[in-house]
């Protein structure tokens, strides 16, 4: 006969975990001995193994009282479920892994291969790293609303990176983003971007509008991601919308 120290110990649990199955019914108490302990016998042990292995599988207690006295075939049945839950359990967990996984991977998380070489591309050209988080953070929210745009999207940004002038943007922006409201450097900048807009040839304009994909929603989103990264966005598209520009990530002529 055991203790209930020795019974916690054959089924590996704790006292207090035997205390709690007599408590919710799920585990009979003993009589006790001519010295007052509660002496269990090995029936108890496998019994506490069978309430122990149900409770870990994740079955609530309720359950596990009815099973304790199922018969082989709806015991039988109730393990199956029990196997099926779990596999999808692991399939769940599995994936989870899968996503942690990509998160130390850096840019890998939540973007395609084409992106994350864009991204190194803006690395080697010398771009600040505080710019190109923003932009992959961007490419993140763009990836999971447009994921069969990305490819083009990214295609038509790579290009961009070959224009000398592109990529002197870029590190001003690293910049611009420590510009306080009012700066007086901003109407020079926009200005200069508006130059930029202007020498865009019209075909490429018109062919952004017709397959460029992008809801109003998407679009106001990532405007106002940027406005988050750089104080003075809100005043630079403003300054921009002055000389016929209007938007940031989707920058549209004002039809005038």
């Amino acid at each position: 006969m055991l203790t209930i120290g020795q019974l916690a110990s054959y089924a590996g649990v704790t006292v207090r975990t035997v205390r709690f199955y007599h408590q919710k019914g799920l585990l009979p108490e003993p009589e006790r001995d001519h010295s007052g302990y509660r002496r269990y016998d090995a029936g108890a042990v496998v019994d506490l193994i069978r309430i122990r292995t149900l409770a870990d599988a994740g079955v609530p207690l309720a359950r596990v009282r009815a099973l304790l006295s199922a018969g082989d075939e709806e015991l039988a049945q109730a393990v199956v479920a029990i196997d099926r839950r779990l596999r999808a359990e692991i399939r769940e967990r599995q994936s989870h892994r899968e996503r942690i996984a990509r998160l130390a991977a850096g840019d890998s998380l939540a973007l395609p291969p084409e992106a994350v070489t864009y991204l190194q591309r803006m690395r080697e050209l010398g771009i600040s790293a505080r710019m190109i988080d923003g932009e992959r953070d961007a490419w993140i929210l763009v990836a999971a609303q447009l994921p069969e745009r990305i490819e083009s999207y990214i295609r038509s940004k790579r290009d961009q990176l070959d224009d000398a002038s592109v990529v002197e943007f870029y590190r001003d922006m690293d910049d611009v983003i420590d510009w306080a409201p009012g700066d007086p450097r901003l109407p020079a900048l926009a200005d200069r971007l508006v130059a930029q807009l202007e020498d865009v040839p019209e075909e490429e304009w018109r062919a952004f509008a017709e397959h460029g994909g992008m809801s109003d929603d998407l679009a106001a989103l990532l405007d106002g991601w940027f406005v988050s990264l750089v104080p003075v966005g809100r005043e630079l598209m403003r300054l921009l919308e002055e000389r016929g520009w209007t938007g940031w990530t989707r920058l549209e002529r004002i039809s005038t």
